[in-house]
């Protein structure tokens, strides 16, 4: 095992074209050969790769490891990612005590009992989008017709956003999510988004709804507890991963079933609500869409995988290859919905685990168990091959999906 750098080794990195829904080859290469090791980052920094399924749960629930993206080592992945991490202090920015004050504040909004009770609501959504999909015209872009409005509607009346301003907030939160470009506009579209939801705190707190930003302009603004600022910064996080991720697990899932039309046929012809939930963590489980994967840094010395980490260096969780270790998944490059892969981490694990894992599971699990059963005959109007992907953004995905019937 060597800690020798070269030129390629720099995160995050490529993925074959050839093989779109798979790891950058250099990350499982490490996971079999170098599980924990060096790598350079875009500044000229370096930091830990972790890329084993135990040794990324291991680090992942481990408190010595933390998220405060202020310390020096912290491994930002590109200027885009270290001017938003300077601006925007959420949940995934904050480590215990205050990560643990400000998420239970939350999590009464998205237990597992609430968000199954959203369960008829998504449907009937999902019902009315594809007869819209049905009546419009053929070949569509399943992005735009589908993909996206479901998570955006879903979000927004769980929030408290009128979904009438979607078109703002998706622009704003696509520039958001881009790892590449101006790091000035990204944070002209943060800045813009913020000033957005503030103004919509005050709003519910003078008239109170159903929804999650009324409550905690009620609970948290006017006790004193939060600013207006800290609830519209927390919104936006809920907003824009709300949203943007479970539309590119909806799109890019489609993607990957109908590149394997037995695993697609499996859900289609099932009556099984079981089978399907259970293909909702299988696609989760294989495709990973957190690109930058879980970064942290060490508050003080710590051993992952027999390799020893100082104090103040940064640390990457490689949760795509971990997802793909054979220890962890037998014959983990194949798709199989039939497979169990609930202990996955693509929602991460330990204290920072996905607030919204449940929200999303409800409306995979209806989007999965609806899609190919109303649209039997879905196909790709295009190949694989001509399909783009997003490869310079925080969660992969396709930029559209060209479909038929």
């Amino acid at each position: 095992m060597t800690d020798a750098l070269s030129p390629e080794a720099t995160f995050p990195m490529a993925r074959a074209a050839r093989c779109p829904f798979d790891p950058p080859p250099e990350l499982s290469r490490r996971r079999e050969q170098e599980p924990v090791s060096r790598v350079r980052l875009w500044d000229g920094g370096t930091a830990w790769l972790v890329t084993r399924y135990a040794d990324v749960r291991e680090l992942l629930r481990d408190r010595r490891a933390g998220v405060d993206v202020t310390e020096p080592g912290f491994p930002h992945t590109n200027a885009v990612s270290k001017a938003r991490d300077a601006q925007m202090k959420t949940l995934m920015q904050m480590d215990a005590p205050e990560h643990t004050t400000h998420r239970r504040r939350l999590t009464a909004d998205f237990m597992i009992k609430k968000m199954e009770a959203l369960r008829p609501t998504i449907q009937e959504l999902v019902d009315g989008l594809i007869d819209d999909l049905l009546a419009g015209p053929n070949p569509a872009d399943l992005v735009e017709a589908f993909a996206l409005p479901v998570p955006s509607l879903v979000i927004c009346e769980l929030l408290g956003v009128p979904y009438a301003d979607r078109a703002f907030f998706q622009r704003v939160a696509g520039e958001l999510v881009m790892d590449q470009g101006d790091p000035a506009q990204a944070m002209a579209a943060s800045r813009e988004l913020e000033a957005y939801l503030e103004r919509l705190v005050e709003k519910r707190n003078a008239e109170p709804g159903d929804d999650v930003l009324s409550r905690l302009a009620v609970e948290h603004y006017r006790t004193g507890e939060m600013t207006r600022r800290e609830i519209a910064t927390m919104g936006q996080l809920l907003l824009v991963a709300g949203h943007d991720t479970t539309a590119n697990m909806i799109a890019l899932g489609t993607a990957a079933l109908l590149a394997h039309p037995e695993q697609l046929s499996a859900i289609r012809d099932t009556g099984d609500p079981a089978l399907v939930a259970g293909a909702v963590e299988e696609l989760l489980r294989y495709l990973s869409i957190t690109h930058t994967e879980a970064r942290r840094v060490a508050r003080e010395d710590l051993a992952i995988g027999g390799r020893l980490i100082r104090k103040g260096e940064g640390i990457i969780a490689v949760k795509s290859t971990a997802n793909r270790d054979p220890a962890a998944f037998p014959d983990p490059g194949t798709l199989d919905v039939r497979r169990r892969a609930r202990h996955h981490v693509a929602f991460g694990y330990g204290a920072h685990q996905c607030l919204g894992q449940s929200l999303a599971r409800v409306e995979l699990q209806v989007v999965f168990g609806t899609l190919f059963r109303r649209v039997p005959t879905l196909a790709p109007a295009v190949p694989l091959e001509e399909l783009t992907f997003k490869p310079d953004a925080v969660f992969y995905g396709v930029r559209d999906l060209p479909v038929t019937w």
